[in-house]
């Protein structure tokens, strides 16, 4: 599940897991999430790693506290994080293609002018 030797951090594996559960609504809003010590438990991690995962989120407002309850997914998190996956997916794609087509010595209006093309073709096949 973890990827120990892996260039990411724990804690950060251990927040995009739960971010993942959260978009895939396995954990639904106000849905209680795993403490430290379980999360810990579970991946075999140290529960102060496990911890800065939570803390990644809780500052995001991903999930909130309440006091002698735990931890909860925020109302809003589901759509939150689904427009954070979207602009980061889509800026990565974006900086591949503009390296490639650089690489490739595509210019710009020629790059628009092919996307232009595979717009009107997929909305072409929709219909």
């Amino acid at each position: 599940m973890l990827d120990v030797d892996g260039s990411k951090p724990i804690y950060v594996q251990i927040a995009e897991w739960i971010e993942k559960a959260i978009i895939d609504e396995t954990l639904p809003a106000d849905e209680k999430v795993y403490s430290q010590y379980q999360l810990a438990e579970l991946f075999n991690i140290n529960p102060a790693t496990a911890g800065k995962g939570l803390t990644l989120l809780l500052e995001a407002e991903i999930i909130y506290k309440r006091r002698g309850l735990g931890t909860f997914v925020a109302p809003n998190a589901r759509d939150k994080l689904l427009v954070k996956r979207k602009e980061e997916t889509l800026r990565r794609l974006i900086q591949e293609l503009l390296t490639e087509a650089t690489l490739l010595g595509v210019d710009e209006q020629h790059l628009l002018a092919m996307i232009a093309a595979e717009r009107a073709q997929k909305r072409g096949n929709e219909s």
